[in-house]
């Protein structure tokens, strides 16, 4: 194979997780309005459908991480495309259990692609381009969501859900050229780049940085993978179920797509100027300011009665996710790097953001089923400020565990 860049890898990489991932965008705004025709019988199946890929991947993350360090990566990206196709054509059939089989396969191949991604990154980078390499990362496989979102609403209103899948099934497909043309058969590292830590032989979680860098993965991502993602066309139907644009009545779930698709028009670009400030100017700051940023949008979108400003608070909120992920992210990359096993530390923090991701479906619709939107919005808000609070307080965490 002829030698390829670590960014073209990198690009290649995320490419292909962008066209594995169509159908299971598609479904976070059309699974909520549209689940009838997928033959179900209530919104708790939805919750269930949405989180169950999710749980499935909490277990699987070390057995993956186990396949990579031992078999390299193109391997598990191969798996991945071809279940990625399987489970997105699966959607145009009706029935809750197979749904529920087909969104489990749909986890495994979630899995080979992000821990792939993870290893793929942290070896091809050093600390003074990790952000914005995964940065880039991020803004280009959520050219995955855009499409499934958009496409996806737009199809499901129009010819409904088996049509969308079908049609949606197909670009997964095209991902295994990339796969064979631009990924080396194994890409991982198991040597720190960067400085390491003086307690080497510490466990993992016991190091105060590692522990505040899983725990804050598991609520945000809980919060914006999970309750955020999966409820916003049903925060859009409760405010404005129908919106009048040009002439043309748009819907909750084309607006909720509209919604979600600016935000994923916006990273490819956006994400890696994210991660080149960081990189420059530091991390730690930008991820505590746009947390409190976005603690207060969160707020404020229960209390606003002007439809504009509703509107703005929303991707108000959509911008903090691209600046928060892609930040976390790389945090979670730079502790990688310091450790003997680069691997370990990706594969615990893809299990702990996995399991955030599938518990935040659930809670979302248990919580709008008994005590309403508002005040789960609301309490997404004061988790948000909690988390940032705690990070404001991250120097004198690290003294004491240096003293110690």
């Amino acid at each position: 194979m002829r030698e390829v860049s670590g960014k073209t890898q990198v690009v290649a990489v995320a490419l292909v997780t962008a066209l594995c991932m169509i159908g299971d965008s598609m479904l976070y705004v059309v699974l909520p309005l549209f689940w009838e025709e997928a033959g179900l019988t209530s919104l708790w199946e939805v919750g269930v459908l949405l989180a169950v890929n999710r749980f499935i991947r909490v277990p699987l993350g070390p057995l993956v991480g186990k396949w990579y360090e031992r078999s390299g990566g193109r391997a598990g990206l191969i798996v991945a495309v071809g279940l990625a196709f399987l489970t997105t054509l699966s959607y145009s059939l009706e029935g809750f259990w197979l749904w529920l089989v087909m969104r489990c396969l749909w986890g495994v191949a979630w899995t080979f692609l992000r821990l792939g991604a993870y290893s793929l990154i942290v070896s091809v980078s050093e600390g003074h381009n990790r952000g914005q390499l995964m940065g880039l990362y991020n803004g280009l496989y959520r050219l995955g969501s855009l499409g499934g979102m958009l496409v996806g609403a737009l199809l499901a209103s129009w010819y409904g859900l088996s049509v969308a899948s079908i049609a949606l099934a197909v670009p997964s497909l095209f991902a295994w050229i990339l796969v064979f043309r631009y990924i080396h058969p194994s890409f991982t590292s198991q040597h720190p780049k960067d400085v390491k830590p003086k307690h080497t032989g510490k466990r993992l979680w016991s190091q105060a940085q590692v522990l505040m860098t899983m725990t804050t993965a598991l609520l945000v991502t809980m919060v914006y993978q999970g309750m955020f993602t999966s409820t916003l066309s049903r925060v859009i139907e409760v405010r404005e179920p129908l919106i009048m644009i040009g002439g043309v009545v748009l819907g909750a779930a084309v607006i909720a797509s509209v919604i979600q698709g600016i935000r994923w028009g916006w990273e490819p670009w956006a994400a890696p100027l994210v991660g080149k400030l960081s990189d420059r100017h530091g991390r730690t700051n930008l991820f505590i300011v746009t947390l409190l940023v976005a603690s207060v949008l969160f707020a404020a979108l229960q209390a606003t009665s002007s439809l504009v400003l509703w509107f703005a608070l929303l991707f108000g909120i959509q911008l903090t996710a691209t600046i928060i992920t892609t930040v976390l992210d790389t945090l979670a990359a730079d502790e990688a790097a310091r450790q003997p096993n680069s691997q370990v530390v990706m594969t615990q923090y893809s299990v702990i953001s996995d399991l955030g991701a599938a518990l935040g479906p659930l809670l979302a619709f248990w919580l709008d089923e008994h005590v309403g939107l508002g005040p789960m919005y609301f309490g997404i808000a004061m988790i948000l400020l909690l988390v940032g609070l705690v990070w404001l307080g991250r120097p004198k965490l690290i003294k004491l565990e240096n003293a110690s």
